[in-house]
């Protein structure tokens, strides 16, 4: 079993484990175990080594930081100047961004050492890690499954012991999804939490930057760094949250846990299962779980991609091999164009700027993108009262287990519905965070809890205390 990240930060900061040598050990798992998952796109080994020698150092002289040489991969849709950023696309194969993202200035600020860019699904579309230019990620306990998407190599590499955190992005479960799948913890942070400055837009009004770890510990070390206003990121909030000075405050005592069994609708029956017994757990514990009304979340998907397809069509239109990206030979600037974006995208890109433009014409905007906003407002008051009756509301994750590789990739409706219990947290900006709830053989299945905005460290304190108090349910 992996050390959790509160030990490993504990023998590091006493001297026990050099950083350096911490590093070495996860450059053999990776060496070992990523030519069949596929979880890397870009190994940053001689960066990753300089930098932890630098933080050896450090260490030494008492000065840390939060990681003390903790080691991350980053979803290779964040900048780190000077190493290529591929979005896990042709389009972007040769694109070295001169420039670093906050979150990533963030980790190197606190010692953390980068050990690579992490595979996903092209421009974050995609909840399979099917997508990817680079071929699909593998699912860490059965690499004949999907590790989930679109951060696919951020829950494979976590999950695997290839990295100990992983920064990832979430659009409409991107965090959740592969966290789920590979049977580790992700949190979605509120809207404006983590500075979007240096990430590639998927929708702009719905991406956050969070993390991914084996632990809830790790996820709260990792937020008390990566938060924080950015004046490059007008988004970003001045409000602060405490995550490790509260994680271990949860008490179940007067808790509300809204459920619903439309939240059931569609699950595969060891997912019900799973979700079934951890809220038992804590009405066990204590806890007292309140019945909410709440909308078929079925019907929350065509909101969530009607808003989704205009923003990513939108943000995608700088891509046409004249300033930067792939470059097709063209006789004319039409051709030129027309023929970059056509070898530079894959298919589902594709789809989703077809869909977009058509959603954003004039003469449909009234009829469909219009409506999708008023729909999300709607959405938005129907979720509100509900967290005026309960703190948190739990579950499925994804209503199905890790599927083979290839079941599901020419079936595009059929993969969306793995978000569907995930968009709403991205529709609302609130938090919401997976971990793991119970195991199918070996394939694990999350559970998810979602609160009102900035209620971010209750929902991590909460999935500590099932970590120490509980057991996940297994077959």
């Amino acid at each position: 079993m992996m050390p959790m990240i509160e030990e490993l930060v504990g023998r590091m900061r006493n001297g026990e484990l050099l950083p350096s040598e911490h590093l070495e050990e996860k450059i053999s798992v990776l060496e070992e175990r990523d030519h069949e998952l596929n979880a890397f796109i870009t190994k940053t080994l001689e960066l990753a080594r300089e930098q932890a020698k630098r933080v050896d150092r450090l260490v030494r002289d008492g000065k840390g930081g939060k990681f003390y040489g903790l080691v991350w991969g980053i979803k290779d849709n964040f900048a780190l100047k000077g190493v290529p950023m591929t979005c896990a696309s042709k389009m972007l194969e040769n694109y070295v961004p001169p420039y670093t993202a906050t979150a990533v200035e963030r980790i190197i600020d606190n010692n953390g050492v980068i050990l690579g860019k992490l595979n996903m699904d092209e421009f974050a579309c995609g909840s399979s890690g099917e997508t990817s230019y680079f071929g699909p990620t593998r699912n860490a306990h059965d690499p004949e499954r999907v590790a989930g998407g679109s951060s696919s190599g951020a829950g494979a590499a976590v999950a695997a012991g290839m990295v100990d955190l992983a920064l990832a992005s979430d659009t409409g479960g991107s965090i959740r999804n592969p966290a789920s799948f590979n049977g580790v913890v992700g949190l979605k942070p509120s809207y404006g939490m983590v500075s979007r400055y240096g990430l590639a837009d998927l929708a702009m009004s719905l991406d956050v930057p969070g993390p991914i770890a084996p632990d809830a510990y790790g996820v709260a070390l990792a937020m008390d760094v990566l938060q924080g206003y950015d004046p490059r990121d007008r988004t970003t909030v001045r409000r602060r949250l405490e995550f490790v000075a509260t994680i271990d405050a949860f008490n179940p005592d007067g808790i509300k846990i809204g459920f619903s069994d439309v939240l059931l609708a569609g699950a595969d029956g060891p997912v019900r299962r799973a979700v079934i017994h951890t809220l038992k757990f804590f009405e066990k514990k204590g806890a007292e779980v309140v019945d909410v009304d709440l909308p078929d979340v079925r019907k929350v998907l065509p909101v969530y991609y009607l808003v989704v397809y205009p923003e990513f069509a939108s943000a995608m239109q700088k891509y046409d091999g004249i300033l930067y990206g792939h470059r097709a030979g063209g006789s004319t600037l039409q051709e030129l164009v027309s023929r970059s974006r056509g070898e530079g995208f894959g298919k589902e890109v594709k789809r989703r700027i077809i869909l977009g433009t058509y959603v954003s014409l004039a003469e449909n905007a009234g009829k469909w993108y219009t409506l999708a906003l008023k729909a999300r407002k709607a959405l938005q008051e129907m979720f509100n009262r509900a967290f005026q009756q309960v703190d948190v509301i739990l579950s499925p994750t994804v209503p199905n287990l890790p599927f083979p590789i290839g079941e599901r990739i020419d079936d595009p409706v059929k993969m969306y519905m793995s978000d569907v219990l995930t968009v709403p947290a991205n529709l609302l900006g609130v938090p919401a965070v997976t971990f793991p709830g119970g195991w199918e053989g070996r394939l694990p299945i999350g559970v998810q809890l979602m609160g009102p905005r900035y209620s971010d460290p209750l929902l991590v304190s909460a999935v500590r205390f099932f970590e120490k108090e509980g057991r996940p349910w297994c077959a």
